[in-house]
């Protein structure tokens, strides 16, 4: 196939990288400085102890998605509508396009751009930018995509690619699920500043994770979304599975970017006051988060 992906942080490189790897042709689009280093040497992908060097095309404009067969989208949540103009009137008529993102609202937010279909994707990778162009895996890298006429081909085709990936017609479930996952850690990992696995050997923070997940599953359930019985195991067994990764809104804190907490716990605290619900703990690690950013703006 022809991809392009637009954005070319850490998750968008990974992806990029293993597609070009099994032999698609990739285009990504990014801002200067990782699209200077792809031109140069590719994008550089450390996995499994070995490094890789994927070859791919890279350009700073939008234009780059002319053509391609498949556009994976993978640019912050704040950058949604922004990305989506711009690429907009460079789209072929048979693209199929997939939201590679956090938080739940993302493909319908595209496809209110596009006036066309969006196939929402729940990612579940764990990697890091270590420069320009290079991207660390630290593990899992499945995806679980919507149902749709070409889902089932789409997946045999990220399979060959060696990326895992399934399809399912509850879809919006799945994305609240891994939303729920990312309200428990991605905060609290950033203010202590501290990997999952030393994370949850703090006293008291397993406690506080649990009440997050608590409000997230009172709210899904307001809103018609059902949540495994089974998520707390899920969020326990992430620090076992990944001790040491930092999430990506502490990575974000840690370049002086803005995070995207807003569609995190933010998305939560906003939806959560549409029913009159009550979610003490997301409110105070959004406002946590919030004081981060303001520390950082400050001091830049």
């Amino acid at each position: 196939m022809k991809i392009a992906v637009m954005g070319a942080g850490a998750v968008g490189c990974y992806y990029g990288a293993m597609f070009a790897l099994a032999g698609h042709t990739v285009t990504m689009i990014g801002r200067p400085a990782h699209v200077e280093a792809m031109q140069a040497d590719g994008i550089v992908l450390l996995k499994a102890g070995t490094r890789h060097r994927a070859p791919v095309q890279a350009t700073t404009e939008p234009s780059g998605v002319a053509g391609a067969e498949l556009v994976l989208i993978s640019v912050k949540s704040d950058d949604t509508v922004v990305a989506a103009t711009a690429i907009a009137p460079h789209l072929a008529d048979n693209a199929r396009i997939l939201s590679l993102q956090n938080g739940v609202d993302n493909a319908e937010r595209l496809e209110a751009v596009f006036g066309r279909a969006v196939i929402p994707a729940a990612v579940y990778v764990a990697v890091e930018t270590l420069a320009a162009g290079q991207v660390r895996h630290n593990g899992r890298g499945e995806l679980v995509i919507g149902a749709g006429p070409d889902s089932e081909a789409l997946a045999q085709s990220f399979a060959q690619a060696g990326i895992p990936t399934d399809v399912s017609a509850n879809v919006r479930d799945v994305l609240w699920t891994k939303l729920t996952i990312n309200c428990a850690y991605n905060a609290l990992c950033a203010i202590g500043e501290l990997p999952y696995g030393a994370m949850v050997g703090v006293a008291g923070v397993p406690e506080a994770m649990a009440d997050v997940v608590a409000e997230c599953r009172a709210v899904a359930s307001a809103a018609g979304v059902r949540l495994p019985d089974n998520l707390g195991d899920a969020v326990t067994g992430l620090a076992a599975a990944m001790p040491s990764q930092f999430s990506s809104t502490a990575q974000d804190l840690q370049r002086g970017k803005k995070t995207e907490i807003e569609h995190l716990n933010g998305y939560v605290v906003r939806t959560a006051e549409t029913f009159g619900i009550s979610v003490p703990a997301n409110r105070m690690l959004l406002a946590c988060i919030r004081l981060r950013e303001e520390f950082n703006n400050r001091a830049s």
